[in-house]
């Protein structure tokens, strides 16, 4: 059984639309895979108690109680590792990788970001996309490289972006978008390594 591990800060949302792509389509069977473990580096991050709830294994690694980048991505790489993963999968986290960290899980590391790589990496990307005047706006699925919000994209969907559009309204609309494609793209990865 190949393993998952999942990482997030925050509610889950992407998590838990994996968690249930998962078990809707037969993971287990189909792909020989499984979210093994759920990883947060807040104590408070509301997905925590969501994959607890779905029986997953939890753990945090609070990024404050490292004195560094390097040191709490050290201790990350080895709460991950304890789940011997096949791919781990960016889910909200909201850490800056180190080039180490990338290097280690190289090939088998996913994030997905709120716009169309390459534009508007980084964050407030839908503030810029309506600045910019942009008429669509989306998401990418992408590997990750060292370089932030770069890397082989997997996967894009395009979102409109409407004149009375907000930042918020835009980004609910980007993630109920988020929902499908994540776990899709997912599937697909693993479709093509096994």
């Amino acid at each position: 059984m190949r393993n998952i591990v999942i990482l997030i800060s925050g509610g889950g949302s992407n998590m838990a639309a994996i968690v249930r792509a998962a078990e809707r389509e037969q993971w287990a069977r189909r792909l020989d895979a499984r979210v093994a473990a759920v990883i947060s580096n807040k104590a408070d991050a509301a997905g925590i108690a969501l994959a607890q709830a779905q029986g997953i294994a939890t753990d945090v690694v609070a990024h404050q109680h490292h004195p560094n980048r390097e040191a709490f991505d050290a201790a990350l790489a080895d709460a991950i590792d304890a789940h011997a993963p096949a791919l781990v999968v960016l889910a909200g986290f909201m850490r800056i990788l180190t080039p180490g960290f990338v290097a280690r899980y190289e090939g088998r590391l996913l994030n997905i970001h709120p716009s169309l790589l390459p534009a508007f990496p980084g964050l407030h990307t839908h503030r810029r996309a309506i600045e910019a005047g942009c008429k669509v706006a989306g998401l990418t699925v992408h590997q990750v490289t060292v370089e932030l919000d770069h890397g082989p994209i997997l996967a894009q969907a395009v979102v409109p972006i409407l004149p009375e559009d907000t930042p918020e309204t835009l980004a609910a609309r980007v993630l109920s978008q988020e929902h499908r494609v994540y776990p899709r793209a997912i599937a697909d990865w693993l479709s093509q390594t096994s």
